[in-house]
């Protein structure tokens, strides 16, 4: 097991919540969002060495808006029409509970946030009806 594994199953221990999937699916989230829908602004928070260049490398950061919008979108192309079926197996049925699943993987060095960050960026940011199920409306 990987430390990132072991890090998760605690917190599943520790949150019930949310299954395993919807961790490891915010994470490829946040990097689909980053490098696929180039979404973020640079940041150096802590500078990291490029070892070609010898320079600070700098961080995309997303809002909490930004994130919910990269996870419905990837789970759209994952997942298609049974986007919102699967990411309900996991426990996520809102976009609040996205916020969840960040904030913890916050609290175990997973992922980072900016001062400015809230958790409360995360609530209501979209309905998961309309936003998935909408999405593929069957017409005649």
């Amino acid at each position: 097991m990987t430390d990132d594994s072991v890090a998760i199953q605690k917190l599943l221990k520790a949150d019930p919540r949310y299954r395993y999937g919807a961790y490891v699916f915010v994470s490829e989230a946040l990097a689909y969002a980053q490098d696929t829908l180039a979404m973020g602004r640079e940041t150096v928070t802590e500078p990291t060495l490029d070892l070609d260049s010898e320079k600070a490398s700098p961080e995309r950061h997303l809002t909490g808006q930004d994130l919910c919008e990269a996870v419905r979108q990837f789970s759209i192309q994952e997942y298609g029409y049974m986007a919102r079926v699967v990411l309900k197996s996991w426990g996520l049925e809102s976009t609040g509970d996205i916020g969840n699943i960040v904030y913890n993987l916050i609290d175990i060095g997973r992922m980072k946030k900016s001062e400015n960050d809230r958790r409360d960026h995360f609530d209501n940011v979209f309905d998961f009806e309309n936003a998935f199920e909408k999405e593929f409306e069957i017409t005649a």
